[in-house]
């Protein structure tokens, strides 16, 4: 037996509308439902599904097929099996098995299915910065009784993608998690903060992390999409603009202190990466 404890669906009218606003057609929610489903049920539509669709296990064990392939889900891991793909599922022994669902669609979708899993786990953690994804269901459940205007479309779809996003990136959540996948690069940014009054060059930078040159700009380019010296200027100018908004100290000041040795050069570069000179970024900030 299946029950759909919470459902919503919105109207082809109403997903329509979320296809041709700007704000939403990017990445916008189909239906939505909380399902308890009994021991040894089967679930099968024997249909390709329209939209995405996003199943997390709250409760509970199945076994999922994906077109051939099989594999166990349980308790607190999550699928999202792509559009046009055929699915069906079989409960385990625990009754209710419960599960939260949401379609989805848009543009953005498309970018995102090289993220899809077929079974992943929600990897807990202290440093955990994911807000709690039952109470964002709740949070679309309750605003879509609200009605469909557009502002409560607006922000329906707004939380839905926070939502989405605690699932597609499960695994990037964690500051714990980041610094081990990405250890070189984060010791490469800890000391250039530690050392922002200094003028480092990228021998420098890549002896301090114990790699060479190319390698270091290799892996720093592809995670950040900078280079490590260009990185570095813009944490220097990050810098500057706490400096120009909570102190007094003259523009050239600010310059020797983060290691520039020509105030003419920080002026340009601040104004490059700003679009306005220090001087005047002050003055918009004290008027």
């Amino acid at each position: 037996m299946i029950i759909q404890k919470r459902v919503v669906k919105l109207s082809p009218s109403t997903i329509e509308a979320q296809k041709a606003d700007p704000l939403t057609s990017d990445l916008y929610m189909c239906e939505l439902n909380e399902l308890l489903i009994s021991r040894n049920t089967l679930w099968n539509t024997n249909e390709k599904l329209e939209n995405h669709l996003l199943i997390y296990c709250t409760k509970g064990d199945c076994e999922l097929t994906i077109s051939e392939d099989k594999v166990a889900m349980k308790h607190d891991q999550f699928c999202i099996i792509p559009q046009g793909f055929l699915f069906k599922m079989k409960i385990g022994n625990a009754d209710p098995t419960v599960f939260l669902t949401c379609q989805f669609n848009g543009a953005k979708s498309k970018v995102l299915e090289q993220e899809f899993s077929v079974v992943r786990d929600l990897m807990p953690s202290i440093n955990n910065r994911v807000a709690n994804r039952k109470m964002l269901f709740d949070e679309l459940f309750n605003n879509s009784s609200r009605g469909y205007l557009d502002a409560n479309m607006h922000y329906i779809n707004f939380t839905f993608s926070h939502l989405l996003a605690t699932f597609v990136f499960a695994s990037r959540t964690s500051d714990d998690i980041l610094i081990e996948e990405n250890t070189v690069v984060q010791k490469t940014i800890l000391f250039m903060e530690q050392n922002i009054d200094k003028k480092l060059t990228l021998q420098e930078i890549a002896d301090e992390v114990g790699y060479s040159v190319t390698y270091l700009s290799t892996i720093f380019k592809n995670e950040t999409n900078y280079s490590p010296i260009s990185y570095f200027s813009h944490l220097k100018i990050s810098k500057s603009c706490e400096y120009l908004d909570q102190s007094k100290m003259k523009i050239k000041e600010i310059a020797f202190l983060l290691g520039y040795s020509d105030p003419y050069y920080f002026s340009k570069d601040f104004q490059k990466k700003m679009g306005v000179s220090p001087r005047n970024y002050r003055k918009r900030v004290r008027i």
